[in-house]
């Protein structure tokens, strides 16, 4: 198969969907793979480390999208790419197509086949290819809404962690799964005072297990969550319904419990965000003001630590990566059934039931 890595051109993009060894790996079995130039520099991969392997390296991004017959990437094509998409080519990426329409519509009228890294999913509900950006997500979430918790960044002044004879932050973490857990990790090992609220028991009751003693568990319902906002500085939104918008958690109105300065952090921006006032921004203007409520709702936010992100990534897809090239998507995705749910647009056909219901339009089901 003809694989393509194109360049990532999203707002401060800086990772690639393809390490130099995954490379390797594709062009070992006869694969053939080509890269824009470039695409890996920002993540610390030149053009001659790919070639090294046996990729090729092509000048643009339109000469990617028209030779290969699976793009593999990391974010979702942005408008200037969705007519390179190709009928019947095989796009890999993340999508999150229930937030955004217009992706959505463009991507049936490409006639492409759409496998959604977020809806890859194992028998244990679990999701392989949201894993590791999420842990990146969850952990950045902390360090960033330390950042702007800071005075000179539009916060209240307040270090996170505190110091002797001075109380650390107040925290409360939205959402008790892969993002949540390592935001509650990482504000606890800061040293601030952590409150992770869920509305799974069992989850609940395993993270009161494995938890530092500064963290504390709270059932997750609008009276809990207004109880806990005046004191609270620091809001990570990390709620997650798999390929879903994600709900509303905390509306316009309920800003006004919290003082000036604090900040929400807003994982789920991807997928339409958890609170009322979310719009996406970007790593060159991360942050706005809303009733003095400082909101972060960068939508790539493991962007801005493109190594780290782009090897933990690698080692997530690259075995999928593989199965599609070796088999073609419709033979691995019939074989594999933790792959089959990543399917979301073939043809033209929404396949995915919970893009279909976001936008009103009809679910067709998968014919392999």
């Amino acid at each position: 198969m003809i694989i393509g890595i194109p360049k990532e051109i999203k707002n401060n993009e800086n990772r690639v969907a393809l390490t130099p060894a995954g490379a390797k790996e594709l062009v070992k079995r006869g694969h053939t793979v080509y890269v824009q130039h470039t695409a890996g520099e920002n993540s610390g991969f030149p053009d001659s480390a790919y070639e090294t392997v046996g990729a090729k390296i092509l000048p643009s991004i339109n000469d990617v999208y028209q030779t290969a017959e699976m793009i593999v990437k990391v974010k979702e094509p942005i408008a200037v790419e969705y007519p390179l998409v190709r009928k019947g080519q095989l796009v890999f990426t993340y999508f999150h197509f229930a937030s955004d329409e217009k992706l959505t519509l463009a991507m049936m009228d490409s006639g492409s086949v759409c496998l959604a890294y977020e809806t890859v999913e194992n028998p244990d509900g679990t999701l392989p290819l949201l894993i590791p950006m999420s842990e990146v997500a969850g952990r950045m979430s902390i360090q960033e809404g330390a950042r702007f918790l800071e005075k000179p960044q539009g916060g209240k002044g307040i270090l996170l962690g505190g110091v002797p004879g001075v109380k650390p932050a107040r925290v409360l973490v939205l959402g008790g799964g892969i993002v949540g857990y390592n935001a509650a990790l990482m504000a606890a090992g800061m040293g601030a005072d952590v409150t992770i609220a869920d509305i799974s028991l069992p989850r609940l009751r395993h993270l009161e297990e494995v938890m530092p003693a500064n963290v504390r568990t709270l059932y997750s319902s609008t009276h809990n969550i207004e109880t806990e906002l005046p004191a609270t500085d620091l809001v990570i939104g990390a709620v997650l319904i798999p390929g879903a918008k994600a709900p509303h958690l905390i509306t316009k109105e309920m800003l006004g419990l919290m003082k000036p300065g604090s900040v929400l952090v807003d994982v789920a921006i991807d997928q339409g965000g958890c609170f009322e006032t979310s719009h996406p921004t970007t790593h060159a203007d991360p942050v706005y003001t809303v009733d003095g409520i400082v909101h972060y709702c960068v939508a790539n936010i493991p962007g801005a630590v493109p190594q780290t992100s782009t090897l933990a990534l690698t080692n997530a897809t690259l075995p999928y990566v593989l199965e599609l090239a070796d088999k073609g998507w419709k033979e691995a995705c019939k074989e594999d059934k933790t792959l089959y749910p990543g399917l979301n647009i073939i043809e033209g056909q929404i396949v995915y039931p919970a893009v279909a219901e976001a936008f009103g339009l009809p679910c067709y089901p998968v014919v392999l």
